[in-house]
């Protein structure tokens, strides 16, 4: 069936009915951009953002969407043709009002926590003669870090182990904090052991940066105790 043909109701319809996965890619196409500009224009008031943290929200829309065998897809009446589309911006904006309000409720962390990784990575690093990084050297040293991050995380869990690295390290996030986030589903225990073996993993690589035997290899293996 050629679902890009359907109206945007029929389309909604055919995901509660069907759900196969041609039916949701073509539903994914469609609204996607719309989900993307309302948590976009949301976080835009709170303060400089990325691109992971977007990429977050918007799967966690995705998520809410879908809870409780898709019951808000079930439950909206539409009052006209893309009526849809006004819809799922309504509850974009809602998940990240919520990620948004949360963060500002917690209490945040020290500062200096919150630089300790890419410190240590700047200390490590041979071409790093300064003691401090310009807007530039440490844009390019967080893109480092985080594919260093990438290399020793299994793929599987990558998303949720970056998320909680970098609101600890970059936002200065407490653990606790980080576990009262939607989405996440760890407890403050669970986000404190994953940093531990998250920070540990790291240092490691960091650690290795420069010593001899080390430069001309390409990438890193994963860890097999992650």
């Amino acid at each position: 069936m050629n679902y890009s043909a359907l109206s945007s109701e029929d389309l909604v319809l055919a995901c509660l009915e069907h759900g196969d996965e041609q039916v949701w890619n073509e539903f994914i196409r469609r609204l996607n951009p719309v989900i993307a500009r309302s948590v976009i224009r949301v976080a835009t008031r709170y303060g400089p953002f990325d691109k992971f943290l977007i990429d977050d929200l918007v799967q966690e829309t995705y998520l809410k969407i879908c809870a409780n065998e898709c019951k808000l897809l079930r439950t909206f009446t539409p009052q006209h043709p893309d009526a849809i589309f006004g819809f799922v911006k309504v509850i974009a904006a809602s998940v990240a009002q919520d990620f948004f309000k949360s963060r500002l409720a917690v209490k945040r962390a020290p500062e200096a926590k919150a630089d300790s990784v890419e410190e240590e990575s700047a200390a490590a690093s041979p071409e790093s003669g300064k003691g401090t990084l310009n807007t530039t050297e440490r844009s390019v040293l967080i893109e480092q870090i985080d594919r260093k991050l990438s290399a020793v995380v299994p793929p599987e869990e990558l998303q949720r182990a970056r998320t909680v690295f970098w609101l600890y390290y970059r936002s200065g996030f407490t653990a606790s904090a980080i576990a009262s986030l939607p989405g996440l589903d760890l407890t403050t225990k669970g986000v404190e052991s994953l940093l531990f073996r998250l920070t540990r993993l790291m240092r490691e690589k960091l650690s290795n940066v420069g010593e001899p035997g080390t430069r001309g290899k390409k990438g890193f293996q994963q860890a097999e105790s992650f």
